[in-house]
């Protein structure tokens, strides 16, 4: 499971395994594709290739 920013909905959901269609290693790190809760196809690049997320403030 996972957190991502839906660019559909523009909401930010949690992802389960059940929605990942498939993982892919690339020179930039790994690319998973998954369908949003709202039914949109998105992907993300993860791993140690991959360029680092912007710094998000979590509330405790």
């Amino acid at each position: 499971m996972f957190d991502h920013y839906c660019t559909a909905c523009a909401k930010r959901q949690l992802i389960f395994s059940s929605q990942v269609s498939s993982l892919t290693n690339t020179d930039q790190g790994i690319v998973v594709a998954f369908t949003c809760w709202c039914g949109a196809d998105q992907t993300m690049v993860t791993g140690r290739a991959a360029t680092p997320a912007s710094s998000v403030t979590l509330a405790a």
